[in-house]
């Protein structure tokens, strides 16, 4: 049986103090990411859930930060 070697996973808030980032910002970024990539939701009380990530999924929100600032930067100025 294989076992996931996950250790810790760090909160969505975590991650954007972290980065110096907007919460609201990187939800918008994570909201199609899968377990695969690190993403998992962490249930509380109730329907109470947050969005948590493994080091691997840390790097995947760095790698879509850095692809969405270069197709920024690739779209033409406005006049």
């Amino acid at each position: 049986m294989q076992r996931n070697k996950v250790s810790a996973v760090f909160t969505l808030a975590r991650v954007a103090a972290d980065l110096g980032a907007d919460e609201d910002a990187l939800f918008d970024i994570i909201v199609d990411m899968e377990p695969e990539d690190g993403l998992i939701w962490v249930h509380g009380l109730g329907d109470e859930a947050c969005p948590a990530f493994t080091r691997d999924g840390i790097d995947e929100i760095k790698a879509r930060i850095a692809a969405r600032r270069a197709e920024r930067d690739l779209l033409p100025s406005k006049p």
